[in-house]
């Protein structure tokens, strides 16, 4: 497998709509029928927590992963973005990247932008990957979300540890703290039942942040959509079971393409 630095090159992306993105971009690329897909982060982290899925998915798609402002390497907004904030920015952001439409794979609160950008934008999304998705609304509290958030350290690789640390002193408390509450805030299983795009919902077996339960409602609630449930892996499945999860997204993606 390739490197990362010789699999990503790395860009500033001016927006639409006057942000500044930080943004990877794979480089050793496919040809070019093969479809894009856009890797959103979760909170208080960055396109660098999605690279052990990114980099497997590199040799059959057109990979782009961008920093949301105020997180990564992306400089801050005028204030911290809530989920429908976020998806007008994603959909700036493609704008800017000349990118009509594309698979759009997110992990935990980066599942709600991509829901937002299906209610709001949905010419631009072909398939949905919601994996590890927020918000159980019987954990719709910070403690709760904190508790939950304690269960799952033990759970991740060592190596996750540091990863997390380091994005979490790059974004800040307050960053943080505003964005969880925007993401609390948002009632995603009433936005639900209008996301008509095919979606895989992805949870793993180990995960207490997103419950075998709420995995299911939200199948359930979703018009057309599969759940598939990664033995072992824990809520940060793209960090935790790349290899796993990218074999369900090849698969998910041809057969829905047919």
């Amino acid at each position: 497998m390739s490197t990362i630095k010789e699999t990503f090159k790395k860009q500033w992306i001016e927006t639409t709509n006057g942000l500044r993105l930080y943004t990877l971009i794979s480089s050793n690329s496919p040809p070019y029928s093969a479809p894009a897909i856009i890797l959103v982060h979760g909170l208080s982290v960055s396109s660098r927590y999605m690279l052990p899925t990114a980099v497997r998915l590199a040799p059959w798609y057109h990979v782009y992963i961008p920093d949301f402002p105020g997180f990564g390497k992306s400089p801050k907004a005028s204030h911290v973005l809530n989920i429908s904030e976020s998806a007008d920015t994603l959909a700036a952001w493609m704008q800017a990247m000349r990118l009509p439409s594309a698979i759009l794979l997110g992990n935990s609160l980066g599942c709600q932008i991509i829901v937002q950008l299906a209610l709001k934008y949905p010419e631009y999304i072909e398939r949905a990957i919601l994996v590890s998705p927020t918000m159980d609304p019987k954990a719709r509290t910070i403690y709760q979300l904190a508790g939950r958030l304690l269960m799952d350290l033990p759970c991740e690789p060592l190596h996750f540890l540091p990863v997390l640390v380091r994005e979490f002193l790059a974004a800040g408390i307050t960053c943080t703290i505003r964005a969880l509450r925007h993401a609390l805030d948002d009632p995603v299983e009433e936005h639900l039942p209008h996301v008509h795009i095919p979606t895989l919902v992805v949870r793993g077996s180990r995960d207490p942040i997103v419950s075998q339960e709420w995995a299911e409602k939200i199948n359930h609630l979703l018009p057309d959509s599969q759940l598939v449930v990664i033995e072992g892996a824990a809520h940060a499945v793209n960090f935790n079971a790349p290899e796993q999860l990218v074999s369900l997204i090849r698969s998910f993606t041809k057969s829905t393409s047919q």
